[in-house]
């Protein structure tokens, strides 16, 4: 995955958004008993589609996000040296995985320590801070 500021302020947002669509599949209201505990079919329904544009809005983001960025220049390259395309992308493709399991997890943990506006005002600051310590070591090397 890329750590370039713009990619991660584009998956920052998207994680703000799938936490409050997440939000919406699990809360009280979503799933309510009738006849002795069944859950309603238009609340399954309503979680399912939610479900679906998290999946569809997270895949959209981090597809383009990852568009020309150093990591698929250099699974190109990798290829290209190598002679084994198909072992290139079984290695980048586990390692995408990996960095974006241990993403969902920390995100998880986060989100049961503080409040979506806390992350998001984190995150925030956070890419703030990046894009002045960025700014600096360009005007010092001028």
């Amino acid at each position: 995955m890329s750590s370039s500021p713009d990619s991660i302020a584009s998956t920052s947002s998207t994680t703000a958004a799938s936490a409050q669509a997440l939000e919406g599949v699990v809360s009280e209201d979503t799933v309510t008993e009738h006849d002795g505990g069944s859950t309603d079919k238009k609340a399954e329904k309503s979680a399912e589609q939610s479900a679906w544009q998290v999946f569809v809005s997270t895949f959209a983001t981090i597809f383009l996000a990852e568009l020309g960025d150093k990591t698929q220049v250099t699974t190109l390259l990798m290829s290209a040296e190598s002679h084994k395309p198909w072992v290139v992308f079984a290695g980048a493709g586990s390692a995408l995985v990996a960095t974006s399991l241990l993403g969902v997890l920390l995100g998880r943990w986060l989100a049961t320590r503080l409040s979506p506006q806390t992350l998001e005002k984190s995150a925030g600051i956070t890419l703030l801070v990046i894009a002045v310590w960025l700014g600096w070591d360009i005007l010092s090397g001028l």
